[in-house]
């Protein structure tokens, strides 16, 4: 039976049936003429060389309500570009690569450097961050859609799911959020399952029913890499640009925008992608250093509405976190037995001592230096600095493309 239960403060929006993608795309079609939409896949070129990236250009190929598509290619030399032009060249004239590395764009980044404003690493943040400006110079779109580039099981029917609450204007959302069931032969989403929600929730059990941490709670895979928004609301985040993007981009949306204007979507039956490494012995690489980013942005973020950490309280955190992430554990078996799915307790046993150590030292950072910031210059601040840079950054992107 489709489960269409409401959780939390903000909407969620199911999939109560095998679904019907050709009416949504009938519909998103119509819709696109008045609300125009870009896609950005943010994409290494390394992402060339893997079978995703091929099925989700074939799928895209036959998306016709599309008004760009914009894909940001990282650590990519001249070669390396052309031959990803030529990757990318069934998605038509409407397709605009960003080459990040090229000359042009690198000169704009120096330019943003000299007036002071510091756009991060390389990294999926400065991406996602270039390729949203690329779409507001263009001002053509007023919804932007972004996804991952190795999503394994693709299909356009989820692309037209997460685009439909923003495009339909009897719904009126400005930002939606991807969900789905992280499941194959075993449960999947270790960082969400075994990390975030234990961490929110002793959070909650030691500083009350915060309502940014009510909004957290009410997602159900809040980690996951796609979301649809407005380009207004575009111009007013701060894109994070470590490794708690996702969870610093709801944050943003958090600030910006009313509850009611936000929503989560059922986007796939079936979702695969590649797997990152637990890295339990680098604090730089893998989940290790993703949960430890995930945790101080949501600590900065509590600290910004307020919330005062006293003596003892990381002390208090780490113990109450270790005893939610147990009792996650003896839950997710139970669920996985009763689904004849694989469970190695031992592996879940080791992710939560991983993340155990992830969240002490990222207190012990937060204490050094709780006015760090990830967070990189909103699209409104640039062009106060610069008003003619988003011109001339489109100028240079498609001067690589012509």
């Amino acid at each position: 039976m489709g489960d269409f239960f409401q959780n939390g403060v903000i909407t969620t929006l199911h999939r109560l049936g095998p679904g019907r993608p050709e009416q949504l795309e009938s519909e998103l079609l119509r819709y696109g003429r008045v609300n125009p939409i870009s896609l950005i896949i943010p994409c290494l070129i390394t992402e060339l060389e893997r079978p995703a990236i091929g099925r989700i250009v074939n799928e895209l190929a036959h998306v016709a309500y599309l008004e760009e598509i914009v894909i940001p290619i990282g650590r990519a030399d001249r070669h390396q570009f052309e031959h990803a032009r030529r990757f990318f060249a069934p998605l038509g004239k409407r397709c605009r690569l960003i080459w990040i590395e090229g000359e042009g764009v690198q000169r704009l980044i120096r330019l943003l450097l000299e007036n002071r404003l510091d756009i991060g690493p390389p990294g999926k943040g400065r991406a996602t961050w270039l390729s949203i400006g690329y779409v507001l110079a263009g001002d053509r779109s007023k919804t932007l859609v972004l996804h991952d580039a190795d999503i394994i099981s693709y299909e356009r029917g989820m692309l037209a799911r997460i685009c439909y609450p923003l495009m339909n204007p009897n719904l009126g959302y400005e930002y939606a959020k991807g969900y789905y069931a992280r499941v194959t032969d075993r449960l999947h989403g270790r960082v969400t399952r075994l990390f975030l929600t234990p961490l929110v929730r002793a959070l909650m059990q030691l500083v009350g029913s915060v309502p940014y941490l009510r909004y957290l709670d009410s997602f159900r895979y809040a980690l996951s890499g796609e979301f649809a928004m407005q380009t207004d609301l575009a111009r007013s985040v701060r894109i994070p640009g470590d490794w708690g993007l996702e969870i610093g981009m709801l944050a943003e949306v958090y600030r910006n925008a009313s509850l009611r204007r936000i929503c989560q979507v059922d986007v796939a039956e079936t979702y695969e992608h590649k797997h990152q490494s637990l890295s339990q012995d680098d604090p730089a690489a893998g989940l290790n250093r993703m949960a430890g980013d995930i945790c101080k942005s949501v600590l900065r973020t509590l600290a910004m509405e307020g919330v005062a950490f006293v003596h003892g309280f990381y002390t208090t955190l780490k113990v109450t976190y270790l005893r939610q992430a147990q009792d996650a554990i003896r839950s997710y078996h139970d669920d996985a037995v009763t689904n004849s799915l694989q469970f190695d307790r031992h592996a879940e046993t080791v992710a939560i001592e991983v993340f155990l150590h992830a969240i002490e030292r990222s207190c012990e950072e937060f204490e050094r230096d709780p006015l760090a910031q990830t967070g990189l210059p909103n699209w409104n601040r640039v062009t106060s600095a610069i008003p003619d840079f988003l011109a001339r950054y489109r100028e240079a992107i498609d001067h690589d493309n012509a």
